[in-house]
């Protein structure tokens, strides 16, 4: 059992909520506790951890943090900002469902309201786990989170087409299973058209989140119409900071010009976004 904070339960219950309106909602996906501060001044409801953006900020590749990293910036963010806040947990660390169910009471001491469980493996000669494998662990998650005194919102994520394996009819097979094993939320990343969104909404009857910020050309109303009640932009936003920051470096080294400032942030902006996001 957790010993929740009232603050820690009234985000959960605000994140619970936000899944129920008659409207999709964007949780945006901050890499540090700065971004927290930015994204919580400029008024989402709620914020999720991108664990490629982390790796990325730690000169990593995405997949090669552990699992103390992941909480321990989880926490930072967490202390930056009032809004309920949701973790990318990788595949939950560790080889058992166990493994997995002490990840999600982990993240529930670290003061998150919710966590993300996919079914990748990690390995790229075998990239997604068997289906069976994968509903165990997501059981194991929703087991665990189902002893806190709070309610944690677990999110199953179904990971063939982010993979590199286009299957719809298996994508909604995973999603059904996960929704069976009590996952509050499914999401099938990089989804290729409204189509394929639309396929996957009506085939389960939980919410459903759906990643953006690639070629998909969905606004956040059209998303709402085809279904999707929760829309994140996983790492886009950090690889966007990252293009401005590439961008600006190029401008400096092959033309001596520095027009990239007249783009930045001014200072006194961020200073005061800073002191007053949380």
């Amino acid at each position: 059992m957790s010993n929740a904070t009232a603050d820690q339960r009234r985000k959960a219950e605000e994140f619970r909520a936000l899944h129920a309106a008659d409207r999709p909602f964007v949780v945006a996906n901050p890499w540090d506790a700065g971004t927290a501060r930015v994204l919580t001044g400029l008024g989402f409801a709620a914020l999720a951890t991108t664990g490629a953006g982390f790796a990325h900020s730690l000169g990593r590749p995405d997949g090669q943090v552990t699992r103390e990293e992941i909480l321990d910036n989880a926490a930072a963010i967490v202390e930056a900002t009032h809004l309920p806040v949701s973790a990318d947990l990788e595949s939950g660390f560790g080889e058992t469902p166990d493994d997995v169910a002490e990840t999600i009471r982990l993240a529930a001491r670290a003061g998150l309201v919710g966590g993300s469980v996919e079914d990748s493996t990690g390995r790229a000669d075998d990239p997604v786990r068997p289906l069976e494998e994968a509903a165990e662990r997501v059981a194991a998650a929703v087991a665990a989170a189902r002893e806190l005194d709070f309610p944690f919102t677990v999110t199953a994520r179904a990971e063939n087409f982010f993979q590199g394996r286009p299957d719809l009819p298996d994508t909604i097979r995973r999603l059904q299973a996960y929704e069976e094993a009590g996952a509050d939320v499914l999401y099938a990343p990089a989804l290729p058209d409204a189509d394929a969104v639309r396929a996957v909404c009506t085939s389960v009857g939980r919410p459903v989140n759906v990643l953006m910020g690639g070629a998909l050309p969905l606004s956040v109303p059209e998303l709402g119409r085809l279904g999707v009640r929760r829309v994140s932009v996983g790492s886009a936003m950090s690889r966007a900071a990252y293009g401005a920051l590439v961008r600006a470096a190029e401008e400096i080294r092959d033309h001596g010009t520095f027009t990239f400032g007249a783009d930045a942030l001014p200072y006194a902006d961020l200073n005061r976004i800073l002191d007053t996001g949380k």
